[in-house]
C-alpha cells in the first residue's frame, strides 16, 4: 500500500464508506450545510492500521458540503396480481448530500 496515501471507514446513514482525502461521496442527507465531521471506525496509514472499538479515539474526519439537497434515481415499487386488477405504482427519490472529503486527522 501506498505509504502516502490515508483512508478511514466512516459510518453515516446507516452505511458505512471506505474514503480517502479528497474524495467525493453522496451520503445520506444531513442536518449541516458547510461542514460535516464523522467518526472514524478504522483507520489505515500506510502500512499501520488501527481499529476502533467502536471508532479510533482521536481521529475525526472533516469534510465539506458541496450540495445540500441531490435527488438520487427513481426507485419504482410495484405491486402486482395477475387476474386480479390489482396493479399499484409507488416511487420514491432519496434525499442525499454531496460532500468531499478534507481531510483526516
Amino acid at each position: 500500500m501506498n505509504p502516502g496515501i490515508k483512508k478511514a471507514v466512516i459510518s453515516t446513514g446507516g452505511h458505512q464508506y471506505l474514503i480517502s482525502e479528497g474524495e467525493e461521496l453522496e451520503v445520506e442527507k444531513l442536518a449541516s450545510d458547510k461542514r460535516a465531521e464523522f467518526d472514524a471506525l478504522l483507520v489505515i496509514d500506510g502500512e499501520k492500521i488501527s481499529v476502533g472499538t467502536p471508532v479510533v479515539d482521536g481521529v475525526k474526519v472533516s469534510a465539506d458540503v458541496l450540495e445540500a439537497e441531490v435527488k438520487s434515481d427513481k426507485v419504482m415499487a410495484i405491486r402486482y396480481k395477475a387476474k386480479k386488477r390489482v396493479n399499484k405504482r409507488k416511487g420514491h427519490r432519496q434525499k442525499l448530500t454531496r460532500v468531499r472529503i478534507t481531510q483526516i486527522s
